[in-house]
């Protein structure tokens, strides 16, 4: 519960300060409200301490995936908005051979600056909450939730795009096993955390709303 009231005030902070910088940008000429779609690659690798009979294992989380920031900017310096991301990794894991498709989508405040005339921009973001879901691998099913973590990136904007590089560090603290062998498990475990480390590549399209 008390994660959940943690999740749902970042929410409503972040919102709000959302809204309270647009509101003070629009009053500016040169700022206002942005969305930033993307396209995005990323390669990380990650390590699940199972329970028995399972061992701890080591895996990686590889593919495409698209991304969105949406917020307010000033003077064409500094932003602050939301930064939501959706995956398709190819997932695998050594300890129960799992190699599977999978999604992803986590999500969460960011803030960052650029300098106009020259085009470089860094920025932060604080992931509050997401998901790894991979597919049924074998006779073999999990699911990651509950995805805490910080993303930092930096970037080189020329004409009406951006490209970037970013480094993530996530720590998943809840794992489903929605299937063992021949039997539907969907039992939850608080003490099997998927952590993954990986960077990201991408093209981005900042537009000034």
């Amino acid at each position: 519960m008390k994660v959940k009231n943690f999740k749902t005030q970042t929410l409503a902070f972040g919102l709000a300060a959302l809204f309270s910088f647009g509101a003070q940008a629009q009053s500016d000429v040169f700022g206002g409200l942005f969305v930033e779609p993307s396209v995005t690659y990323e390669t990380g690798a990650g390590n699940i301490n199972y329970p028995g009979p399972f061992s701890n294992s080591s895996g990686t989380s590889d593919g495409f995936g698209l991304g969105a920031k949406l917020g307010a900017h000033l003077n064409e310096a500094f932003f602050l908005g939301l930064d939501f991301r959706y995956g398709m990794p190819q997932f695998k894991d050594s300890s129960v051979h799992y190699s599977a498709r999978a999604t992803s989508a986590n999500w969460g405040p960011v803030i960052g600056m650029q300098m106009p005339n020259i085009g470089m921009r860094l920025w932060a973001s604080y992931v509050v909450d997401g998901e790894l879901n991979p597919e049924r691998s074998g006779n073999f099913d999990v699911r990651f939730r509950n995805a805490s973590g910080y993303r930092i990136g930096t970037g080189f904007k020329v004409a009406s795009l951006s490209l970037n590089v970013e480094y993530n560090q996530l720590k998943y603290g809840k794992t489903i096993l929605e299937q063992v062998g021949p039997f539907a498990s969907d039992s939850e475990f608080s003490n099997v955390n998927l952590e993954n480390n990986g960077w990201l590549a991408s093209v981005s399209f900042p537009l000034a709303l």
